[in-house]
């Protein structure tokens, strides 16, 4: 019976039919088809998550969030927990692909269960279900979780510079501090959260949150004063972005080449079942061949993620440009939101200069005074 049913499970997976945990999948539901179709006041939630991780919120800050707000999380609890708010921001399944066979059981008596090292095929369906995020949203998570990780395995989401500000001279994040935190000379910095840990140590200044907010509305000021020259010149970047036409020519190459190598191995498999051939020179063909599929389905796949890419990378400077078109007044005071949806970094480099990366792209260089 054992036998039988996985067979039939992964007879499903052959056929790219996606069935989900429902119980414990927040978005979705069983469709009458038996296909999954979503739930769209779950599915409001599951937007919410992404968006607030693409705000600068770590999923530790956005499951204390979720449950304050009294949000049950999949399996209807009422606390969350940062693991399950990082499996919803990396699971495929939310742009409407899946990966299948992930994980398999081992023993069907213990229902013991384990990762998919290879042991038994894996199959990845695209389209398989409607979307609840897009492929360049999802993109834009998976790039913000390696920026974060490039920085330092800490990272913060207690404020809107957490994550956001970095040391010129190693290249980690800045951490916020509070110096004298029991007299009247309580004061919060942010400082480089390796400052010391490093034989030398960083050179790079601590910064008051005061002047993090004032460089960041001159910034943003000299952003709005150039913003029709800035708006112009990226329409073309954003063409050049976006053309994906020699990827294409080279994805349809590579898929003619893949439908070639799969018949050349299924006739060499044929071949070695009726007739008496050489063993070892059909070893050596065999490898051959199925070396020069997963070169190609490799290659495949590493295209598919840079058009991925491409697109995430478009939508990140058009959202950065409806931004600057719906903001025509100079700021006056800091805005949260305003740093949120235009900076991507902010780079400490000595005492009197830093350097702004928007998410359009540009880098623009500020040099001020830091007040020791």
């Amino acid at each position: 019976m054992s036998l039988n049913v996985t067979w039939g499970q992964r007879k499903r997976f052959a056929d790219g039919k996606v069935s989900l945990p429902y119980k414990r999948f927040l978005g979705y539901e069983k469709g009458e088809d038996g296909l999954p179709q979503i739930v769209e006041a779950e599915a409001k939630i599951v937007r919410l998550i992404y968006k607030m991780f693409l705000e600068g919120k770590t999923p530790s800050g956005i499951a204390s969030r979720l449950t304050k707000r009294g949000i049950p999380t999949p399996s209807g609890k009422q606390t969350w927990q940062p693991s399950t708010v990082k499996s919803i921001l990396t699971n495929e399944k939310y742009k409407g692909e899946a990966i299948l066979q992930k994980r398999f059981t081992v023993d069907f008596l213990t229902k013991k269960m384990k990762v998919n090292e290879g042991e038994v095929p894996q199959y990845y369906v695209e389209n398989s279900h409607p979307p609840i995020i897009s492929p360049e949203t999802f993109e834009l998570v998976q790039e913000e979780f390696r920026r974060r990780e490039a920085g330092g395995h800490y990272t913060s989401g207690i404020s809107c510079f957490a994550s956001r500000i970095v040391c010129g001279d190693c290249g980690s994040f800045y951490g916020r501090k509070v110096w004298h935190s029991t007299s009247k000379y309580r004061r919060t910095i942010w400082q480089c959260n390796h400052k010391f840990k490093n034989k030398e140590k960083c050179q790079t200044p601590h910064l008051d949150e005061d002047l993090l907010k004032r460089a960041f509305i001159d910034a943003f000021n000299s952003l709005i004063e150039n913003k029709d020259e800035i708006i112009k010149g990226y329409e073309e970047i954003i063409r050049t972005i976006t053309d994906t036409s020699a990827l294409d020519k080279e994805t349809e190459k590579l898929q003619s080449e893949s439908e070639v190598l799969r018949g050349l191995i299924k006739k060499s498999v044929d071949e070695n079942a009726s007739l008496a051939l050489d063993q070892k020179e059909y070893q050596r063909r065999y490898s051959d061949l199925v070396n020069r599929f997963e070169e190609v389905q490799n290659r495949l796949d590493e295209i598919s993620c840079q058009i991925v890419i491409r697109l995430a990378k478009r939508e990140n400077i058009e959202n950065f440009i409806k931004t600057l078109q719906c903001n025509d007044d100079l700021l006056t005071d800091f805005d949260e939101e305003l740093w949120y949806a235009t900076v991507k970094s902010l780079t400490v480099h000595n005492e009197r200069e830093f350097i702004f990366t928007f998410k359009n792209g540009k880098k623009l260089q500020w040099q001020v005074t830091f007040n020791q």
